[in-house]
Formats: C-alpha cells, sequence, structure tokens
C-alpha cells in the first residue's frame, strides 16, 4: 500500500517520492523519522542531520590548514571517520527503509549520500582524495525540504529541465568550438613554434582555449605578427560566440515557463490558441467550443 501523504507532495527531478518497505513497526517508524519532516522528532532529525554535515564539511577545510593540522590533525582524522560513519549509517538505513532501494540509490539524493562518505574509504588507497569529502556539502540541498522550502527546488527543477531539453544544441555548439580550438591551436603551433612557448599541438589548443573564452593568462601570448593577427581574430569570434549558449538556454527557459495552451478554435475570430482553462476566446469573448 502506498504511503497516503505522497499524492499530495510536489515532484520533480529532486523531489521523488519513496514508499516505505513496511506500514507498521520500526521499519514503518525509522521511515518516517527519515523521510518525513512533519512531527516535531522528524524535523529534529533532519535538523541534527544537517549540523552534522556542517561540522564534517568544516573538519575537512579545518585539516586542510598546515597550521591546524599539525596540532590537531588526529583528533580530526577520528571526527573524520566518525562522521564518515554516521552518514553511511544513514544511507544504510535510508535503503532498509524503503520498498526499491535500488530507485533510492539511483536518485539525486541517493548518489550525493553516497559520494559523501566514498573519498574517506578511498583515502585508505588515494590518501589525497580525503578533501573531496567536502561534496557532503551538497547535502545540505535537504534544507529546502526541512524548512518547508519546496517551491525553491521545484524552481530548482525547471532551471534543469530547461538545461536537458537544450543539451542537444549545446552539444553542437560545444563540437564546434572544439573545432575551432583544435584548428586554430595547430595554427599557432605551426605559425610560433616550439621557440615561442607552442611546443605542442595540445599546447596550442591550451592557449585557444584560454584566448577564446576570453580570459587571457597570459602564460603562453604570441610574438610574431601572423600569430598577434591569429590571435586578435580568435578573440573576436569568442566575444561573437559567448552569448550563443546563454540564447539557447535562456530560449528554452523561456518556453518552459509560458503558460500551457491548447489549440481549440474559436468560432467567431478564429484565434486558434488560448489558455489550457480558459472557457471564453482571450480575443472576442465568444465561448469556446469543446475539445471533445
Amino acid at each position: 500500500m502506498d504511503d497516503p501523504s505522497a499524492a499530495a507532495r510536489p515532484r520533480n527531478l529532486f523531489e521523488k517520492e519513496y514508499y516505505p518497505a513496511s506500514t507498521s513497526g520500526a521499519r514503518y517508524r525509522w521511515y518516517r523519522l527519515v523521510f518525513h519532516h512533519d512531527a516535531p522528532d522528524e524535523r529534529n532529525f533532519d535538523l541534527w542531520l544537517i549540523a552534522a554535515i556542517l561540522a564534517s564539511v568544516a573538519v575537512v577545510i579545518l585539516d586542510s590548514v598546515p597550521a591546524v593540522k599539525a596540532q590537531w590533525h588526529g583528533a580530526l582524522y577520528l571526527a573524520e571517520w566518525f562522521f564518515t560513519l554516521l552518514f553511511t549509517a544513514e544511507y544504510i538505513l535510508r535503503l532498509w527503509v524503503v520498498r526499491k532501494p535500488l530507485r533510492y540509490a539511483r536518485s539525486f539524493y541517493g548518489a550525493i549520500d553516497l559520494l559523501a562518505i566514498l573519498p574517506t574509504f578511498l583515502s585508505l588507497l588515494f590518501p589525497a582524495s580525503a578533501s573531496l569529502t567536502v561534496i557532503r556539502a551538497l547535502r545540505l540541498l535537504r534544507i529546502f525540504r526541512v524548512l518547508k522550502l519546496v517551491e525553491y527546488s521545484s524552481e530548482a527543477g525547471v532551471l534543469i529541465e530547461a538545461l536537458l531539453r537544450s543539451r542537444r544544441k549545446i552539444f553542437v555548439f560545444i563540437a564546434t568550438l572544439m573545432t575551432i580550438v583544435v584548428i586554430f591551436g595547430a595554427l599557432m603551433y605551426v605559425v610560433e613554434g616550439p621557440e615561442h612557448g607552442f611546443t605542442s599541438i595540445p599546447t596550442g589548443m591550451y592557449w585557444a582555449v584560454v584566448t577564446v573564452a576570453t580570459v587571457g593568462f597570459g602564460d603562453i601570448a604570441p610574438s610574431t605578427g601572423v600569430g598577434r593577427f591569429i590571435t586578435s581574430v580568435l578573440i573576436v569570434i569568442g566575444y561573437s560566440i559567448i552569448a550563443v549558449p546563454t540564447g539557447i538556454y535562456t530560449a528554452e527557459l523561456a518556453r518552459s515557463l509560458q503558460p500551457k495552451r491548447r489549440v481549440v478554435r474559436c468560432t467567431e475570430c478564429g484565434l486558434p490558441e488560448h489558455e489550457s482553462d480558459a472557457w471564453h476566446c482571450r480575443k472576442c469573448g465568444r465561448s469556446l467550443p469543446s475539445d471533445h
């Protein structure tokens, strides 16, 4: 039996519902505690979880400061493992109380929960990966649900969906941009050569990326007249195309924000499109024919 309160909750890319594996007993009580945010104990669980996330991120940040690490590394190391084991137990608990554990594990929050604990275990083999545990700061996105700010994550869902719809156009743009980078990188390798810092085509491609992005680090710069002319052309190209992905994304976002319409032609003035819930023509006011 599905959770009766789930139907009333909003759903988007971030806000998916997970039904309990059991509707009674300790398993259901833990499900309520972990996935709901209405009762005082449920909200307190989330607030303590948020506090633990903030504390764990602070531990990682402090451990990267040489002066602090020299004096407190042992205590910070133990604290990091404490938080990792705590979050591991919480992750296993979430998988235990839901009906479809794999569905939760593959969700946005499930992936973040897993990534929050993996770096510490990986640090046993790759010590440098311990710093990646700051990714658990993404778990603070749960605060939107705890503080009843779901509408904000719903708006984030609109932004992500618009980005996904424009992905093909953006891919074509990136492919074109990479082609320009390869051509200009190879061209500068031929024109400038190793004596001016362009020691290989990949080095030239790096210069082309920096130039077309109009960043201009200055670590590699052309010295010949021809090279400077090519640089000027690439900068102009960069300024010309910099607004292309923004325009693509903005167009998809505007389409998402447009009110839904239905195609029904007014028998009086012939206007073909109206709001989805309209009963009368928005131009002449005549009653609209039924869709059926």
